[in-house]
């Protein structure tokens, strides 16, 4: 009777998570990744994942945005792997270090008291990529945003792409085209881009990431004529031509630390921060009835905020063999002794 029930459990998730649900990325690998994954090797996973994301979250209010950052950078860079973990060692040359990861990404700290606190509860179960993808989850929840049901299963990546870090992580100053095509690449379309975009409606930005649009946006030495003039004169109060390079900067400014939909208003109201922000908003029509759409309803923006999450989750996992259970996240086990 135990077996019968144990087939009738694994049809069930089989026909709830097809690989319909997938990436057309995670597809092709032939992964397959599902929540249950750690019901009975490490049930308490989820909740130790959460306690704790919960904890860093009353110690510095920025961390939630900094974390869901982390899954994002991640698995665009050689898909959903945790590589962007990795410190650097005789044979990995460490993400951290590339453009989009240097002197921003953050909240290192908190994966590794998640890893050690799993690792003490159930060793070698729990992967690293899979710790990234439940505490975006679990940011965007605790700062008021939709939650979802998080596939897991992944495996760790032994090596990192400094390369591929520099060069598929959109930047702030890509175009329109550019952005929408490093979102083509992973399996991910427009709809994706503008609803994953909606994730600035927390978190901070650089002085260095948008200077540019103050002062010469298009090498004419004249600011961003899509940025609301008075909102321009603010920022470059305290991001100066020159100098301040680090100063910090709110991505919405409404509702800094609330997952919501103000962060698409702003763009109606040309106060998004950064360019790629506006640009959804100015360059393309779909993109631009999109940020509507979500303005004007929080609840669509939740819904497909959540599908999106779980389809960038599902870029290119390392499932089976492949890989490793690292037990310290920022080196692979070999090195780890």
């Amino acid at each position: 009777m135990a077996v019968s029930l144990n087939i009738f459990i694994v049809a069930l998730s089989l026909i709830a998570f097809s690989p319909l649900c997938l990436s057309s990325k995670a597809y092709e690998s032939g992964s397959y990744l599902f929540p249950q994954y750690y019901d009975h090797s490490c049930p308490k996973a989820q909740e130790i994942v959460q306690s704790i994301v919960a904890k860093a979250f009353a110690q510095d209010p920025r961390m939630p945005a900094s974390l869901l950052r982390l899954h994002f950078h991640d698995c665009f860079v050689k898909g959903c792997d945790a590589s962007i973990l990795l410190d650097n060692s005789g044979t990995i040359i460490s993400e951290k270090r590339s453009n989009p990861n240097r002197n921003s990404a953050r909240g290192f700290e908190v994966i590794e008291e998640i890893k050690h606190a799993l690792e003490q509860e159930c060793p070698e179960t729990v992967s690293c990529a899979d710790i990234l993808a439940l505490a975006a989850r679990d940011s965007t929840v605790i700062t008021g945003g939709p939650s979802w049901e998080v596939p897991l299963g992944r495996r760790d990546a032994r090596g990192a792409s400094l390369s591929g870090s520099n060069n598929d992580i959109p930047a702030p100053n890509n175009t329109f085209q550019t952005i929408l095509t490093k979102f083509k690449r992973q399996g991910l379309n427009l709809v994706d881009l503008v609803s994953l975009s909606g994730s600035h409606t927390i978190g901070n930005s650089r002085c260095t990431s948008f200077r540019q649009r103050l002062y010469n946006q298009s090498g004419n030495g004249k600011p961003d004529l899509t940025l609301n003039q008075y909102y321009g004169s603010v920022l470059r109060k305290q991001c100066p031509r020159s100098g301040g390079d680090q100063n910090l900067f709110f991505l919405d400014l409404v509702t800094p630390f609330k997952f919501d939909n103000h962060y698409f208003k702003n763009l109606i109201m040309y106060k998004g921060l950064l360019s790629s922000d506006e640009v959804l908003f100015t360059k393309n029509r779909e993109s631009k009835e999109l940020v509507e759409l979500y303005a004007e309803n929080q609840e669509a923006f939740f819904e497909q905020f959540a599908k999106s999450m779980v389809k960038m989750g599902n870029i290119s996992p390392l499932t089976g063999a492949r890989g490793e259970i690292r037990r310290i996240c920022r080196r692979v086990n070999h090195a780890a002794y």
